[in-house]
């Protein structure tokens, strides 16, 4: 700390609103979830801003600055922040070193998008707003904070087709994975915060499409005003989101 300020003041007080957005809007739950970004220091050495342990079921969403953690990679020591360090930091340094384009990571635990990953379904993207993020899939399952989801999680980013940012991933019955990219980490984990809250509302509607094709009322999944694909396909994990349709940027 240095006159009255804290190590990377901005980014940590940046971070603590988003958890508390997060929290507040119900993209999250008391289980938890953990978000962190890069970023790095005058002398251009880098370092990992993340939020701490327990930040939603002992805090409720409500954590300070200084709570937020600056943790150095690899070694992962705390270099400065109150609180614990999350055991799933193996996953994001293992989506790190698979990608060194991603500079924000957002694991959260939103409703309507674990309902797709617990039943084991990958996601029809369906919104306008939801495109950009393509193909919407669930990984196979392992527990939490193992180094077998890490592992799972950075072999699927290191083999995955489409290396262009951003993804979001359905961690089976664990919420949503969201990986990023941009100038700067401030401007990677605000476009997670984003794509976290438009694949909520697109989850939702997903599954209003899928009970009205099972009603009959509907023929199949429809975006942009085209059919992208069906129930069928959906059982056979076939990627359903508008191929037809060009994506164009901002609103």
């Amino acid at each position: 700390m240095a006159d009255g300020r804290i190590l990377f003041e901005r980014e940590r007080q940046d971070m603590a609103k988003i958890v508390q957005l997060i929290f507040e809007r119900k993209n999250t739950n008391v289980a938890g979830g953990n978000f962190s970004f890069k970023t790095i220091d005058e002398n251009g050495k880098e370092y990992i801003i993340m939020t701490p342990t327990m930040m939603s079921q002992a805090y409720l969403g409500q954590i300070s600055p200084s709570q937020v953690l600056v943790v150095e990679p690899h070694t992962r020591k705390v270099i400065a922040g109150e609180g614990g360090l999350t055991r799933e930091i193996n996953m994001h340094e293992a989506v790190y070193d698979a990608n060194p384009e991603i500079r924000a990571v957002l694991h959260a635990h939103a409703p309507n998008s674990m309902f797709w990953a617990t039943s084991g379904l990958d996601m029809p993207n369906l919104t306008e707003a939801t495109q950009k993020v393509e193909y919407i899939e669930v990984l196979e399952f392992e527990p939490n904070c193992s180094e077998e989801l890490a592992a799972i999680v950075s072999n699927h980013i290191k083999t995955m087709e489409r290396k262009e940012l951003p993804h979001e991933f359905l961690l089976d019955s664990h919420g949503v994975l969201i990986t990023t990219g941009g100038a700067t980490g401030l401007e990677a984990i605000h476009s997670a915060l984003a794509i976290l809250d438009t694949v909520e509302w697109n989850a939702d509607i997903a599954y209003k499409q899928t009970v009205f094709q099972k009603l009959g009322i509907l023929d199949g999944y429809y975006s942009k005003g085209v059919k992208v694909g069906t129930v069928e396909d959906l059982m056979n994990h076939v990627p359903i989101y508008n191929q037809l349709v060009e994506t164009t940027p901002g609103d």
